[in-house]
């Protein structure tokens, strides 16, 4: 088996999308989609369209720069749409595309597991401080 270049090997990637490849463009997304704000925003319009204000009630400790970054992201990625209606004052709403809707059953399994699951990993933590106390060890 003939061995490749690390340039031979990202131009592979780009054609299988391996997410192993730093350049791989869905190691981007995963990078992305794996954020603590993305998460939270998607599982907030999992139930329909919301407003920034009710997003950014809803979400507690986003400040509003990242909100709208995060949002901007979302956008750009084609998961989430903003919807300007001409009112007084303006209305924009935020709601999930049809491929935003696709990843969200992703999404809720990943937020029902660590909120049914965080005693067991609260539990594990305090085992390993504990250990890491005893031994003075982290390795």
């Amino acid at each position: 088996m003939a061995t490749m270049t690390a340039a031979q090997r990202r131009d592979l990637a780009k054609q299988h999308y391996d997410a192993y490849v730093a350049e791989c463009p869905t190691r981007q997304l995963l990078d992305r989609i794996s954020d603590k704000w993305v998460s939270l925003v998607l599982a907030a319009l999992a139930d329909g369209p919301r407003r920034y204000a009710e997003l950014n009630r809803v979400i507690a400790g986003v400040s509003p720069k990242m909100l709208t970054q995060t949002l901007r992201a979302l956008e750009r990625d084609g998961l989430v749409e903003r919807r300007v209606t001409a009112e007084v004052p303006v209305r924009v709403d935020y709601e999930l595309t049809p491929l935003g809707h696709s990843l969200q059953p992703v999404m809720s399994a990943v937020k029902a597991w660590a909120e049914t699951r965080m005693d067991d990993v609260l539990a594990a933590r305090a085992r390993y401080d504990s250990s890491v106390e005893k031994t003075g060890c982290t390795v």
